[in-house]
């Protein structure tokens, strides 16, 4: 009997130690899981916390491109000023060794800028050869294919403005095509050398209108020019008619307008305008072709890119026949 009391006991105590045991050890495991719970959530807030610092700190990066997004606008805007280097032609196809230039032009970044958006390299090459009773251009790609599709430009295809060294002599001619990406034109150029400005716009192709040196006959080696100066008197007689240049301003990167003073009795339209306009640096590098702002009208707006002395002819169509009145004007960078 007290044998059974006993194991009785010992049985009850096995129980209850056993269940507590196994309640303490619960307890702890429910503790370390809690522990490493909360260690784990506060990992991810800390991570969270730095994420979102390193998020703040990226922001000047990005204030930075904004920055970036300016450079942008200053490289369209010195494309745009590059862009106001490109001329359109006129012709006169007259030739005026002293002062009857007949020097007809435009200027890019004149009223009439449909060359003007010309930024980027040119993907048109035009190239010239001359001798002493024909002259022909040759427009390629940058790939070396010719070039033939070219829009109408003031009722021409192709205008060539052509100067002597010295910017005396002045031709203003109109080449036909006559093959693949071929013009050509019969006319005499006496022996010297030359600058042409081949003024085109071609289809779907960026064009800028450059210099091109070419010698016809065999002049020697090219004089020295005495350079241009300006007039002390705006007014230009050729041929019996008298033209009066009057200009709203001298100064480099501003609005010019030039106005012209002639007999409109008998003036008409000359390849679709009142009139054209021809402007050159003095080393003939600049070639700017201006239109008239109004086309009933011989007035023309520019802005010369630089100062400098330039050379400007402005043609015009009196009685059936165009004339070219030349005159030399120094731009200054003072007001």
């Amino acid at each position: 009997m007290h044998k059974w009391v006993l194991a009785g006991i010992v049985y009850v105590v096995l129980v209850i130690g056993g269940f507590t045991v196994y309640e303490q050890l619960f307890d702890s495991a429910d503790q370390q899981a809690g522990a490493a719970t909360a260690g784990h959530a506060a990992g991810n807030e800390q991570a969270g916390g730095h994420g979102q610092g390193a998020g703040n700190e990226s922001n000047p990066g990005n204030v930075h491109g904004n920055g970036n997004e300016s450079g942008s606008r200053h490289g369209a805007a010195s494309g745009t000023e590059n862009g106001h280097g490109a001329p359109d032609g006129a012709e006169t196809g007259h030739d005026t060794a002293s002062g009857g230039d007949n020097r007809h032009g435009t200027e890019h970044g004149h009223a009439d800028a449909a060359h003007q958006e010309h930024t980027g390299e040119s993907e048109v090459h035009a190239s010239i050869e001359a001798n002493a009773s024909e002259v022909k251009i040759s427009l390629k790609d940058k790939a070396g294919n010719p070039v033939n599709e070219l829009e109408v430009n003031h009722e021409k295809l192709l205008h060539f403005i052509i100067v002597d060294q010295n910017l005396e002599k002045y031709y203003h001619l109109h080449p036909e095509q006559a093959g693949d990406g071929e013009f050509r034109i019969a006319y005499r150029l006496p022996e010297g050398n030359y600058k042409g400005f081949v003024d085109i716009k071609p289809k779907d192709l960026a064009y800028h209108v450059e210099p091109i040196s070419f010698v016809v006959g065999h002049p020697g080696a090219a004089a020295s020019g005495q350079g241009l100066k300006p007039d002390t008197a705006l007014t230009k007689t050729v041929e019996g008619e008298t033209v009066k240049l009057t200009m709203s301003s001298f100064q480099a990167n501003h609005p010019v307008q030039l106005s012209f003073e002639l007999d409109q009795t008998h003036l008409t339209p000359y390849l679709g305008a009142m009139g054209h306009v021809v402007i050159l640096d003095e080393k003939a590098e600049n070639f700017l072709h201006v239109h008239p702002a109004d086309e009933a009208k011989p007035v023309f707006e520019t802005t010369f890119s630089r100062a400098g002395t330039y050379k400007i002819w402005a043609e015009f169509q009196q009685n059936g026949k165009v004339r070219a009145f030349p005159f030399v004007v120094k731009i200054t960078n003072n007001p």
